[in-house]
């Protein structure tokens, strides 16, 4: 194929293979409504052992956008402001220097800034239709929010209003839901897994209005189509845990006449392999630094590229504590760096959901029945050690066999070969990448902005030819230079206001700058600017600018 094939990118957050499509791969899928998501898996690849590199949002989608992982570009808190490497670059950037028309509608949550150099559109009214014309190619995001924890622990008329489009006979009833063995059997948790299952149809009917935007627009053809979520399902065990739940997720990719219909990998592979794949299928170069694998090749078919995929869970918001997690075809193993700390400690944020008190609820009931010279029996073992004082040190279990976790192997003498085997491999990988987490945090940031104060871009220097023609550079390394003939706006960009995109790391100041990749011709007033990811932006240069004819 010699047209560039354009790229859509539809996400959500917080399940995990609860689609129709991964029946028999995923205990319960078989129970979601997932016509429209099952039927771009049936024209496309599904990719059975998907991972994230995080249990939890903003340091996945890092990995995500960057190819790059999270303990290596200092990304792996939840809610950090990471300065990262210099070679470090968003991956529409990429596409955008490349020619793509680039938009984002309208989540990034990416742990760092978002230069302005990075998408032609951002915003909530953000689409491939609003690129400049019908020959341009796109790579445009969408994340929907719709399945986020927190729509789980909606009031019943909020929920109502946030499921309004699930007709009453694909509703499900807390009575007939299927829970996890690791959850009680009580009315929060079958409420909370319905709802769940509910916002996943809810996910569902959006993705389809997408895709038939697609279709409306005589586009599919040629366009590549993935599908994925953040990390695991938003309730305890899950999210936030280093483990299947927490990293477990949908992947699913389509591009016409490309990738067979129907097909399955059944390899690990990582979100992480997201950037550097969608490079390479359009033709464009990836860069060293990545730490991702190409999992598709051009002809369609999966490279099998990883042996092994890692995660980890750091600082979530007040909880210290971390681990490391690394799969391959069958088993994971996870060693807890803080073993002394409950996996399950206050979280101020989370604590607020029923799922969350429930566990806490019984735990206490169950501390009054010992009170009273009574066994404990609100919770079974496996429950319990949800919210135990402490946990292993170390865990092995058996995925295929066991994809629930109910069982370590780690003591097991007969699968000592393999816990050695990917216990190596651990260590290998930490340190290849050089673990940001093993640093004190503050000793990290201290490094990124001394004294407390983000680090400056330098000021752009620019240079003008015989031609009239604008050369600009910038001595800061990592720098990506911008340029607009928008003059500086008045009033600032409405959505400034939503608290949301500040925190998103977005600056909307109502000006579209274009990454500069070759000496500026336009005409007139000329404005350019440098940004270094966790740094300061550079002030803008101003530039008159009068092109001069080349004599013959």
């Amino acid at each position: 194929m010699t047209e560039r094939p354009n790229i859509l990118w539809i996400s959500t957050h917080d399940i995990n293979p609860h689609l129709g499509t991964y029946a028999d791969v995923w205990p319960g899928a078989e129970h979601a409504f997932t016509p429209n998501l099952d039927e771009l898996a049936g024209g496309g690849m599904r990719f059975d052992q998907a991972l994230a590199t995080a249990p939890v949002c903003a340091p996945s989608r890092a990995s995500i956008i960057t190819g790059c992982q999270p303990t290596a570009i200092g990304t792996m808190h939840m809610r950090t402001r990471a300065v990262p490497p210099p070679e470090v670059v968003l991956l529409p950037e990429l596409f955008r220097q490349a020619g793509y028309f680039t938009s984002n509608n309208f989540f990034t949550d990416f742990q760092m800034e978002v230069p302005g150099t990075v998408f032609d559109d951002i915003g909530t009214e953000a689409h491939w239709r609003n690129r400049p014309d019908a020959d341009t190619p796109f790579f445009a995001q969408f994340h929907g929010l719709i399945t986020h924890e927190s729509a789980i622990y909606l009031s019943d008329e909020d929920f109502s209003k946030a499921t309004s489009h699930v007709p009453a006979d694909q509703r499900h009833h807390p009575d007939d839901v299927e829970l996890p063995p690791y959850y009680p059997d009580t009315e929060p948790f079958r409420i909370a897994w319905a709802r769940y299952l509910d916002l996943i149809t809810e996910m569902d009917l959006w993705v389809g209005e997408l895709l038939g935007q697609l279709e409306e627009d005589g586009l599919a053809a040629n366009t590549i189509v993935v599908f994925w979520s953040d990390h695991g399902v938003g309730m305890p065990r899950a999210k936030r845990w280093a483990n299947e739940a927490g990293t477990r997720v949908p992947l699913i990719v389509r591009w016409p006449d490309v990738i067979a219909p129907g097909t399955a990998a059944a390899d690990v592979v990582s979100l992480m392999d997201l950037a550097p794949t969608m490079l390479s299928l359009a033709g464009l170069e990836v860069p060293e630094h990545m730490h991702g694998a190409v999992m598709l090749e051009l002809t369609g078919r999966p490279t099998a590229a990883n042996d092994y995929v890692f995660s980890g869970r750091d600082r979530m918001d007040e909880q210290e504590d971390a681990s490391r997690t690394v799969r391959d075809n069958r088993f994971r193993y996870t060693r807890h760096l803080h073993p002394d700390r409950s996996g399950m400690q206050h979280h101020e944020y989370a604590d607020k959901f029923s799922t969350w008190a429930e566990f806490r609820r019984l735990s206490f009931e169950e501390a009054n029945q010992l009170a009273l010279g009574e066994e404990p029996s609100k919770l079974s073992p496996l429950q319990r050690s949800v919210i135990a004082p402490n946990k292993p040190a170390e865990e092995l279990f058996d995925i295929a066999a066991d994809p629930h976790e109910e069982h370590n192997l780690a003591d097991d003498p007969s699968f000592a070969d393999d816990l050695s085997r990917l216990r190596g491999a651990l260590d290998e990988w930490q340190a290849r990448i050089g673990d940001l987490g093993t640093i004190p945090e503050a000793e990290l940031n201290a490094s990124w902005r001394p004294g407390g104060v983000p680090q400056q871009t330098a000021a752009v220097t620019i240079e003008i030819d015989e031609f009239g023609a604008v050369h600009a550079s910038c001595p800061t390394p990592g720098a990506r230079i911008g340029w607009t003939t928008v003059p500086e706006q008045p009033e600032p960009h409405p959505m400034t206001a939503n608290p949301m995109f500040r925190m998103l790391g977005v600056e909307l100041d109502g000006r579209r700058w274009k990454p500069y990749t070759t000496p500026i011709t336009a005409e007139g007033t000329v404005y350019v600017k440098a940004w270094r990811i966790g740094f300061t932006p550079s002030k803008v240069v101003t530039v008159e600018t009068a092109r001069v004819a080349a004599s013959a």
